[in-house]
């Protein structure tokens, strides 16, 4: 009788949990676009000094970038593809004054670093 009883209501439940059906409606501020935005424009890598350290296929990149991470802790490094290589690039230095200043001190461990102009400059 027990597990007759414990059998129609696992089964109640079951079909309960199933029946269940719900649309989610997500209501955005409209300034979060303007803020995308806005970030975009002020992170974007057009308006920065860099230097690049080094180039070639991904796991070179990987490596690469690990050893930079460790030598230059604390600085801003990513890995960008541009076809067909990947390349290693530190820093986001805004005047020429500060890029050129941190690119001879990179040197001194990468001497094949090069320093890369803002692309609007």
């Amino acid at each position: 009788m027990k597990t007759l009883v414990y059998i129609a209501l696992f089964t109640g439940f079951t079909l309960q949990v199933s029946a269940q059906e719900g649309n989610v409606t997500i209501e955005q501020d409209p300034r979060i676009d303007e803020l995308l935005k806005l970030y975009t424009e002020v992170n974007s890598k057009s308006d920065f000094y860099q230097i690049q350290v080094g180039f070639g296929s991904y796991q070179k990149a990987q490596n690469l970038k690990t050893k930079v991470d460790i030598d230059f802790a604390g600085w801003y490094s990513k890995i960008e593809f541009e076809s067909p290589t990947y390349r290693v690039r530190l820093g986001k230095f805004k005047t020429k004054l500060e890029a050129e200043r941190k690119y001879l001190e990179v040197r001194k461990k990468y001497p094949e670093a090069i320093l890369l102009k803002p692309e609007g400059k």
